[in-house]
């Protein structure tokens, strides 16, 4: 079969109005900071890994840490890669949310009082839409483990690492989810190095209820909640009070920040949700739980997990009334040990062994 000549690609990437471009239509699209690096390794970012891994402060946890080669390798994900195009979008609200009720409100991090992810990806799409028009490859990343997107946004210029191992944007602060496109075309890129914004603050530091900040830049995941609240298993005892009434992620850091605080960029929205019921989390179907939390990330998706939290919600809670005793005799009478455990810590926590049978609180 006779074909004729292929279609030439058009190669205008290497264009400043071709970059600026795609950054204004991820902009537009709902992204507050856009900006360019190359796709060369993230060989710092490999380091950091490698050392936390070694010092046992990653714990168990994957994600990025998984396969540092990967990780910072962007040709890895997207072969040819030349150029990542970071995107930051803020996730700050300031809404006033009501209480559960009768219930034990559990909070929720503001990360997850809905989904940033999805409108970040969306607007990245627009500009990965056109890559691929004008012939490159173009892969969208948000919070994906492919790539160590706070390390891309730190090169292309987008702010600094505060003590708290976040990124920092200039002028805005830390409320921010970050996502990627890796493409194939040569951008202009936007690398810089913003100064450091923290001087001798050490807020953060100060305020993480485990001292899980063990250096600044550097988090001891063992210690940190919202990593704990992740971990499959027994919830360390040594961190269950400091928990308090956290159901998923830990805002504390970022609270205390002067520089978040000051340049927050509010997101609020009518479908927030801040708290969730800790005694509905103890008390419906496995399904419903997980209908409950959403896209939470659960281990294993097990439900397990969330009433363990919620367990230890419920004895950091201070309430006792007929419906709590209710439901820690329900787990205490159970048979999953490792709730079981759960239950007895809440119930000596508040001092309520004798309503729930003495000979069951050993």
């Amino acid at each position: 079969m006779v074909t004729g000549p292929a279609t030439p690609r058009r190669d205008v990437s290497d264009s400043p109005s071709y970059t600026d471009l795609l950054l204004r239509t991820i902009r537009d699209a709902g992204a507050d900071r856009v900006g360019v690096t190359s796709a060369e390794p993230l060989t710092r970012a490999k380091a950091a890994l490698e050392a936390r891994v070694a010092a046992g402060f990653a714990d168990d946890m994957q994600f990025t840490f998984r396969n540092p080669d990967r990780s910072t390798t962007p040709t890895m994900s997207v072969p040819g890669a030349r150029s990542i195009i970071v995107a930051a979008r803020s996730y700050w609200s300031d809404g006033q949310h009501d209480a559960a009720g009768d219930g034990i409100d559990a909070r929720v991090a503001r990360y997850a009082w809905r989904d940033h992810y999805e409108p970040l990806r969306d607007a990245l799409r627009g500009a990965a839409r056109q890559l691929k028009r004008d012939g490159h490859r173009a892969t969208v990343f948000a919070d994906d483990n492919s790539v160590v997107d706070r390390e891309v946004a730190w090169r292309a210029g987008l702010g600094w690492y505060g003590k708290n191992a976040n990124l920092l944007l200039e002028g805005l602060g830390s409320w921010f989810v970050l996502g990627c496109v890796v493409t194939t075309a040569e951008l202009e890129v936007t690398e810089r190095e913003v100064p450091d914004g923290c001087g001798s603050c050490r807020r953060c530091i100060d305020a993480c209820p485990t001292g899980a900040i063990v250096a600044p830049g550097v988090v001891d995941a063992r210690k940190c909640l919202a990593w704990l609240i992740q971990k499959p298993g027994t919830f360390d005892p040594a961190h269950r009070a400091a928990l308090g009434t956290r159901i998923y992620g830990c805002d504390d850091c970022q609270e205390v920040c002067p520089p978040s605080r000051r340049g927050a960029i509010n997101r609020s929205h009518a479908d927030e949700r801040a708290t969730v019921d800790a005694l509905e989390l103890l008390t419906v179907r496995d399904d419903a739980v997980l209908g409950l939390v959403g896209s939470w990330y659960v281990a294993d998706r097990n439900p397990r997990w969330v009433r363990r939290n919620a367990l230890i919600v419920l004895g950091n809670s201070g309430v006792v009334n007929d419906d709590v005793v209710s439901v820690l005799a329900r787990y205490l009478h159970g048979d999953d040990p490792l709730l079981r455990e759960h239950a007895q810590w809440a119930a000596r926590r508040l001092g309520i062994a004798a309503g729930v049978t003495e000979d069951l609180l050993p």
